[in-house]
């Protein structure tokens, strides 16, 4: 029986490989700063320049991923800070969903200050502890659900001792979701 594909080695490793800018945010950062749980989807914050969408959608091959045309992927470039696009490999279902850097402030921050973790032998550039943190909340706040607090209570619990309370306080406070840090401080697992 053969091992089936990771994330990493699904979509991390083609972007080193071609030297694109990226960071690991979402579900697969979590894991790495908490406690492990199942995801099959990389959240990748991706800097691309408009000469850049030719190269990026060539690492993924046609007969294994459905990555959007080139021309679907400068449109979400387009966009400014709201581009969003999914690339998806064909037999494990396993997905990525890329959000483009844009212009914003936050993720211009947490892409300077990316932490790089060896992962399966492969160098995988994550989003900062705060930057994940801060995201889990604001989706706790959007769609109410506990699995965002329960990550961001792990990653204190597990890695706490690397916040830099500072940033932390400032982009909680720019995002609104001082409550929902209170939540997840709080949340207990259901028994």
């Amino acid at each position: 029986m053969t091992q089936p594909p990771s994330l990493v080695a699904l979509f991390v490793a083609p972007l080193n490989r071609a030297a694109i800018e990226y960071m690991v945010t979402g579900g697969l950062a979590a894991i790495t700063y908490g406690h492990p749980r199942m995801t099959n989807d990389v959240d990748l914050v991706v800097r691309l320049a408009a000469s850049d969408t030719d190269r990026f959608a060539s690492l993924w091959d046609a007969s294994a991923f459905y990555c959007p045309p080139v021309e679907v992927i400068a449109a979400e470039l387009a966009r400014g800070d709201h581009g969003h696009f999914n690339v998806i490999h064909a037999d494990s279902g396993m997905r990525a969903d890329v959000y483009l850097s844009g212009t914003d402030e936050f993720r211009a921050w947490a892409l300077k200050h990316r932490v790089t973790r060896l992962v399966e032998g492969e160098p995988m550039h994550v989003a900062p502890i705060e930057y994940v943190i801060v995201l889990k909340l604001w989706y706790a706040a959007e769609g109410g659900s506990d699995r965002h607090l329960r990550d961001v209570k792990r990653m204190l619990e597990v890695s706490g001792d690397t916040v830099d309370q500072r940033q932390l306080e400032h982009w909680i406070a720019r995002t609104g979701v001082t409550e929902q840090l209170r939540h997840a401080q709080a949340f207990r697992d259901p028994a």
